[in-house]
């Protein structure tokens, strides 16, 4: 039997990656961050001119809660109920 030369072999790896990776689930840690966020918030992402002007959360909050003060009785609506 011939042997092949080096140039003349047939590799999968065209791009130098495996075709597929083992994952080590001994390995894993869980997901530091799935705690974070209480289920009566609500995650909203504000354009970068409105971050400038109000640079955190509570000061977002202190300017909605002042418009809602503001608006007049009947548009005001609490846990999804229309208030008269």
């Amino acid at each position: 039997m011939k042997k092949t030369t080096a140039s003349k072999r047939r590799t999968n790896k065209t791009d130098g990656m495996p075709a597929e990776y083992q994952f080590d689930y001994k390995e894993a840690r869980p997901n530091r961050f799935a705690g974070r966020i209480d289920s009566d918030r609500l995650v909203v992402v504000i354009d970068k001119d409105v971050s400038a002007v109000f640079p955190t959360p509570e000061s977002v909050n202190t300017a909605l809660r002042a418009l809602i003060t503001a608006l007049p009785k009947l548009s005001k609506i609490r846990n999804g109920v229309r208030n008269s």
